[in-house]
């Protein structure tokens, strides 16, 4: 009985990792990317962008983010809305010489982060709003390298996956994955293909025409939203505008992960919104994952038979096609890929507690912020 099971699991497995592979829109690929133009290194006039940062007890990270900024040209306006720190993010702000705003309490319903960006939309008055987190660093010139790609490919967003933290063997081991996991789920290319309804950015950095925000009713028309990158993107797509998303080196989060747990509750703050909080997603995500990471690569442990052995072989030489794009792009040793049925466990893991949380009434929280889940006990 298990060795059938097994074998039907391992066969699921194997059919999802090639199917991987030969998908047109290859999903697995880093060929989405873009880097800092020299060209734009030495001065040039941004005049026409207005930076929104929302802070909250930022005040370890900001100040290297806003002397970046300074870097990428003059007439840039920064706007920094200080969501009720506590630990002097304000006074880093204003001594940088950048606009403060001091944000009020959210709205109910709202989420701290739209309803901060809300705030300093109001104060927006040129043609294009760079959406920055506080802890990513941008590399001199890539701010108008990505207006040059907007205003010669006509694209209302574009948006790049900052360069996650690699300096501790948790994020050499959990945060490639968390990349090439991102992807997985939003393909860049589909993405990026305005005939395609997947639509997807990256929160941290992103680039987008004011006036496209105001016929979205951005923020106002996506404040609950908990994925508010990707939602963004979408509300922009479905109003016929064109959007890209990107992986680069020339921006960077100074956001380090010390040990497993911080890296775990990221994850978990929205893996079940992921799935759409549905209980029948959450156990076909399983059963793929266990068929992909498990049952596949290592059935020929409990079942000894040829063609098993090929099977799992197979799963293996797929496992390792698929992440090596992504660790070479990071410059990671190509053996990190022997872990990715470790890595896939960790990632389950983190999903049930994400889904564990909102049963037990926890939407979400962060930074001392806590999401009320609407189930019912």
């Amino acid at each position: 009985m298990i060795s059938t099971v097994v074998t039907y699991l391992a066969i699921i497995g194997v059919i999802c990792w090639w199917g991987l592979i030969f998908v047109p829109w290859r999903p697995w690929g880093t060929e989405e990317q873009i880097d800092a133009d020299p060209q734009f290194i030495n001065n040039v006039l941004l005049d026409n962008i207005t930076v929104l940062i929302p802070a909250r007890d930022e005040a370890p990270l900001i100040q290297q983010t806003l002397a970046a900024l300074s870097q990428q040209g003059s007439g840039l306006r920064i706007i920094v809305i200080d969501d009720q720190s506590t630990d002097g993010t304000a006074e880093i702000v204003t001594q940088h010489g950048a606009k403060v705003i001091s944000g009020t309490t959210p709205p109910t319903g709202w989420s701290g982060k739209l309803w901060a960006l809300e705030q300093g939309l109001h104060e927006v008055q040129t043609s294009h709003v760079l959406l920055l987190d506080a802890d990513i660093e941008l590399i001199p010139g890539i701010v108008p390298t990505l207006l040059e790609k907007a205003q010669k490919e006509n694209l209302a967003l574009v948006s790049l996956m900052a360069e996650l933290p690699l300096q501790r063997c948790t994020e050499r081991m959990l945060m490639p994955a968390f990349i090439y996991f991102f992807k997985l789920l939003y393909p860049f290319s589909s993405s990026n293909n305005p005939k395609s309804r997947v639509a997807a950015a990256a929160g941290g950095c992103i680039l987008i025409e004011t006036q496209a925000l105001k016929e979205i009713k951005a923020f106002t028309s996506i404040h609950d939203a908990l994925i508010d990158d990707c939602t963004l993107a979408s509300r922009v797509k479905k109003a016929g505008f064109r959007t890209w998303l990107g992986l680069t080196h020339s921006a960077r989060s100074r956001r380090g992960y010390n040990e497993l747990k911080p890296i775990w509750d990221m994850v978990a703050r929205t893996a079940y919104t992921q799935l759409n909080y549905s209980p029948a997603l959450l156990f076909v995500c399983t059963l793929l994952m266990v068929s992909m990471f498990w049952a596949a690569p290592f059935a020929f442990l409990v079942i000894s038979n040829a063609k098993i052995t090929i099977l799992s072989l197979m799963t293996w030489i797929a496992m390792l096609l698929t992440y090596s794009p992504t660790l070479i792009y990071y410059r990671r040793s190509l053996l990190w890929g022997l872990s990715l049925p470790i890595i896939g466990t960790l990632y389950l893991a983190m999903t049930w507690t994400s889904a564990r949380r909102y049963w037990q009434g926890e939407r979400a929280s962060w930074k001392d912020r806590r999401y009320e889940s609407n189930t019912q006990h």
